[in-house]
């Protein structure tokens, strides 16, 4: 289905990642061609990694590449927030409200506790820094997600332990603020090559997608890679290579009914065959 597979590792940190090599980061593996090998690239800024990927994508061709954060959120959040049930219209509305710097100085939480008081209470999000409060954004779950109307993981998540819910945007694990500023790289992306975002959309010749590199994490921590983030793009992009490159990747695209609103991770339910995949030759 594809020639060429990216896999990005990406990063929600508000100040520039060091200039040599680190964790906590954004990585990005890229393979193609006979020889199936990935070669991560490291990037300081979330804007540095999306000039990377647009001049990648220029070049055309058949190619797949794989986010590590969520695209979409639980059913319900994008009508309340744009009155449409429309995850592109969602990835829009937060495109325009996102402000994120090329030294990655952003304002996720402002616009989490922005959209938390448009929904008339103290969530769906949480999760910000104790010593720069905001008005409607707590710092701890103290959400009643039933009183919004919301669930508090989709189904992908609650289908894929450990994987986190979309709202926490601090501490250990989490991929809120991720989403946040990956969502409006993602819309820009797609805006200027045509890609389509799956499953929102039907996968094309271009196609973007929210990808977990933990369902492969014994292979992860067999590379005894001193920065897991790099193993983990490159594993994750090499197994996705292979089984197009099998003809094998058709079954990963498949998603229940509900998919289509709230996103869903591509591979999920699926680890043993890229598990597998791994061991091609």
């Amino acid at each position: 289905m594809f020639d060429r597979v990216i896999v990005v590792d990406w990063s929600g940190r508000a100040t520039r990642s060091p200039a040599h090599d680190s964790k906590d980061a954004i990585w990005v593996a890229v393979v193609q061609g006979a020889s199936g090998q990935a070669t991560p690239t490291y990037h300081r800024s979330r804007a540095a990694a999306e000039v990377h990927l647009q001049a990648l994508l220029a070049e055309g061709g058949r190619q797949l590449l794989g986010f590590d954060f969520p695209m979409g959120y639980p059913q319900g959040f994008a009508k309340a927030l744009t009155g449409q049930n429309n995850t592109r219209a969602l990835h829009g509305w937060i495109a325009s409200h996102v402000r994120d710097g090329a030294d990655n100085s952003n304002n996720r939480f402002e616009v989490a506790a922005g959209i938390n008081r448009r929904l008339g209470g103290q969530g769906p999000f949480w999760g910000c820094p104790k010593q720069a409060p905001r008005d409607g954004l707590p710092a701890r779950k103290v959400v009643d997600y039933a009183a919004l109307g919301l669930a508090e993981k989709r189904r992908v998540e609650r289908e894929n332990p450990p994987a986190k819910p979309v709202w926490q945007l601090l501490g250990a694990g989490s991929v809120g603020s991720q989403a946040l500023l990956g969502i409006p790289v993602v819309h820009r992306l797609a805006q200027a090559t045509g890609a389509a975002v799956w499953p929102f959309e039907a996968p094309r010749d271009l196609t973007l997608a929210e990808v977990y590199p933990s369902l492969l994490s014994r292979a992860v921590t067999a590379a005894a890679d001193p920065i897991p983030d790099r193993a983990q793009v490159r594993l994750l992009a090499l197994a996705l290579w292979q089984l197009a490159r099998k003809g094998r990747l058709a079954p990963l695209f498949d998603t229940p009914p509900d998919a289509q609103e709230e996103g869903w991770i591509l591979g999920a339910g699926h680890a043993a065959l890229l598990e597998e995949a791994l061991t091609w030759t």
